[in-house]
């Protein structure tokens, strides 16, 4: 009984193992095939060369117009600090920051002084200089003075007119006004301030026209020039429209990068200085296709492209990205004329045979 029963373990042992390890020899012979490898292969081969069906569409090169997009910032077109030349308390009320200045306003008025005395004097004393150089002059006609005595005489003259224009020019100074039309950013010089040489009265700035200013890396500057349209979103949403105006022939020694700006009309100065902006600027036109970006895949090499029909056999085309759309996808690297597979690319292989059927609609 012992005998039978291991006998019996054993036999169930063998069979478990053929059932569960040689399942598929166990098929094999069941189908009265030699091998379960032998059977396998035939079958395994029609299944890879059946062709697998897909969906292609045919793409015909277009030109499409490159953009360089960058970060940058709007700036002012002029800001300027107005500065006094000379010494003098103000005398003038100030004018609040935001308000709207005029070429020639008075922003702020000085004391005059003693100054205008001084003007006074120095006329009285060119009209002594005039009547000794009148009598020099005629006296030295007539041989009764020197030619020395006139000349000395001229020179004082000159000298007195020249006291004359200067003691005008500092009254002129005490008049400080507003170089170009433009909005105060800061309130002018307090009522019974002291201003010196060199004092700031206000800052001023001009936001008509208003520049876009970005920074290009070295790479891609070649690509610009003078003219070029540009358009920009500011963070707020608000797009602009305008030109580069100016491109930098030197480049930042850190970043190695070159300003450039774009000149944006700006009449009713909404648009304020140093706002962030994305700015995009349109380069020369070049020929691409446009796709559906599912399109896209990988070969095994991890090359970014896509899989197109040649003759009812699958070839992957690499392809470089231009720019992306809410459409699709701008590619170059295609013949002028493609058939692109836009559905099912991704089951199939290099050189796999496939059954086209094409999409009717193109992008």
């Amino acid at each position: 009984m012992r005998f039978s029963s291991i006998l019996t373990a054993l036999l169930v042992a063998v069979a478990l193992y053929f059932v569960i390890m040689e399942r598929d020899a166990l098929k094999a012979l069941a189908n009265g095939a030699p091998g379960g490898d032998a059977a396998a292969t035939p079958a395994q081969a029609t299944a890879e060369d059946a062709p697998v069906t897909v969906v292609a569409l045919r793409s015909e090169a277009r030109t499409v117009q490159r953009m360089l997009s960058l970060s940058g910032a709007t700036e002012a077109a002029r800001k300027v600090e107005v500065r006094s030349e000379t010494t003098g308390l103000i005398v003038s009320e100030p004018i609040r920051k935001g308000s709207r200045i005029e070429t020639g306003q008075v922003l702020c008025q000085l004391d005059p002084g003693t100054r205008e005395a001084s003007l006074a004097e120095a006329r009285a004393r060119l009209r002594e200089a005039e009547v000794n150089f009148n009598a020099a002059t005629r006296l030295a006609e007539r041989g009764f003075s020197s030619e020395t005595d006139a000349v000395s005489k001229q020179a004082a003259l000159e000298s007195a007119q020249a006291m004359v224009d200067q003691a005008e020019k500092e009254i002129e100074r005490l008049t400080i006004t507003a170089p170009f039309d433009g909005l105060l950013e800061t309130d002018t010089a307090e009522l019974g301030s002291l201003l010196q040489p060199g004092s700031a009265c206000a800052t001023l700035i001009s936001l008509d026209p208003i520049r876009l200013v970005a920074f290009v890396p070295e790479q891609d500057i070649e690509r610009l020039s003078p003219g070029s349209e540009a358009g920009a979103r500011l963070i707020s949403g608000q797009e602009l429209r305008g030109e580069v105006s100016f491109i930098s022939r030197s480049a930042d020694p850190l970043t190695r990068t070159f300003r450039i700006e774009v000149e944006v009309p700006n009449p009713d100065r909404a648009i304020r200085d140093g706002v962030s902006a994305e700015i995009l600027i349109a380069l020369d036109g070049e020929k691409g296709h446009l796709l559906p970006q599912s399109a896209l895949t990988l070969d095994d090499d991890g090359r970014l492209g896509v899989r197109v029909n040649r003759d009812g056999t699958a070839r992957f085309v690499p392809v470089t990205l231009i720019r992306d759309e809410r459409e699709g996808v701008w590619v170059q690297g295609l013949p002028d004329t493609a058939e692109v597979i836009v559905t099912g690319q991704d089951f199939i292989r290099d050189g796999s045979p496939i059954r086209v059927t094409y999409r009717e609609e193109a992008l």
